[in-house]
């Protein structure tokens, strides 16, 4: 009985049992720079959920704070959370709409919503704002090629090479485009 208890038990108990780990560190008198960098380390080491419930502390106290918004959408896309992290993403973007990399890691998990549309919206934002990110032409680059415009795809992907991508080549080789 206990056996089959026990995987129940770890299941429960483990996510609580993480964030207490990096918690050691971060006490309520230590403050809310304290906590965050104890969710930093637990996303460092692979511990998402434990960053996850560290940031949302954070996050409870200062509901503006940014990199904490940031950090607990890419562990909530790391954990497949792709809704979760699109809502955090998002409340970045409100905080400051000309942040880079909330609308590449929104459009990312777009792509894995299959929301293809608004992928390509967000990664058009991010090139209106940064005209020679590599990544955001690979990854409008995967969104076009989902909703079936292989020719817009392959020309993001051959601009990304132009600027210097590696794997835009490898991609450009794979999808066989000119």
């Amino acid at each position: 009985m206990i056996r089959r208890l026990f995987p129940v038990l770890i299941l429960f108990w483990g996510p609580a049992l993480a964030t207490a780990q990096y918690m050691a560190d971060a006490t309520p008198r230590s403050g809310m720079e304290e906590l965050y960098k104890a969710g930093e380390k637990a996303y460092r080491s692979g511990e998402y959920s434990a960053a996850i419930a560290l940031f949302g502390q954070v996050l409870e106290n200062e509901p503006d704070h940014v990199n904490a918004l940031l950090q607990r959408g890419f562990c909530h896309s790391l954990n497949a959370e792709y809704d979760l992290a699109v809502k955090d993403f998002s409340a970045v973007i409100e905080r400051k709409n000309d942040h880079t990399w909330a609308y590449t890691s929104r459009g990312s998990a777009y792509n894995k919503l299959g929301q293809y549309e608004l992928a390509i919206a967000d990664f058009n934002k991010v090139l209106a704002i940064d005209p020679k990110n590599e990544e955001a032409y690979n990854n409008r680059g995967w969104a076009r090629k989902a909703t079936g415009d292989i020719s817009a795809a392959c020309k993001d992907w051959n601009t990304s090479k132009r600027m210097g991508n590696a794997e835009a080549k490898i991609i450009l080789t794979n999808n066989r485009c000119k």
